[in-house]
C-alpha cells in the first residue's frame, strides 16, 4: 500500500468506528481503533508532501487523545466522522512525488 491508500483506509475505519459509537458497538470500537493505529504507523514511515503532514500531525494528535476517551458518545463519533471526511479529501497530498 501507498500513502494515498493507507490515508484512504484509515479515513474509511474512521467511518465505521463513528458509525458503531452511535450504535454502541464499543467491541468492533476498540478492534478498528488498534487496525488505525497500526495503519497511522505504517503511514508514519512513508515520506509525505509538506501539506498533507500538516493534516497528518492534527489528526494524530486528535486520534490519540479520543482513542484514550472511553465514553464514546455522539460527540466523540462526530470527530470520527469528520477527521473520516478531512483525510478522503486530503488522502490524494499524501503522495509524495
Amino acid at each position: 500500500m501507498d500513502a494515498q491508500e493507507l490515508t484512504l483506509n484509515i479515513a474509511v475505519n474512521l467511518g465505521r468506528i463513528g458509525r458503531w459509537a452511535c450504535e454502541g458497538r464499543v467491541n468492533r470500537i476498540n478492534q478498528f481503533l488498534a487496525e488505525t493505529e497500526a495503519y497511522i504507523n505504517q503511514l508514519e514511515q512513508f515520506p509525505k508532501t509538506s501539506r498533507f503532514n500538516r493534516t497528518f500531525d492534527a489528526f494524530r494528535k486528535s486520534f490519540y487523545e479520543l482513542k484514550g476517551e472511553k465514553h464514546f458518545d455522539l460527540i466523540w463519533a462526530e470527530m470520527m466522522f469528520t477527521w473520516a471526511n478531512i483525510l478522503t479529501h486530503r488522502a490524494l497530498l499524501a503522495v509524495k512525488k
